[in-house]
């Protein structure tokens, strides 16, 4: 038996195709094919089917940590 604690959040969503969309999944006003997608622009891995298209976030976001005198960093490249 363990217990695991993380210092981040990550996060994921589910979003419905709209009726007649027939090429793939449109997310943030892109287009996406059927299939798995490995990293979308907003550093997203997301599933597209004919139904929805389900993604979930590639980072953690940092929380509980000193606010005053810390910053989060974030740096696309590196993810």
């Amino acid at each position: 038996m363990g217990i695991t604690v993380t210092l981040g959040d990550a996060y994921c969503f589910s979003k419905i195709n709209k009726p007649g969309e027939t090429k793939g999944c449109v997310l943030d006003g892109k287009l996406y094919p059927y299939g798995e997608i490995a990293r979308t622009e907003n550093c997203l891995r997301c599933s597209c089917s004919k139904r929805e298209i389900n993604c979930c976030s590639l980072f953690l976001t940092p929380i509980g940590y000193d606010k005053e005198n810390c910053r989060v960093i974030f740096n696309k490249k590196n993810l």
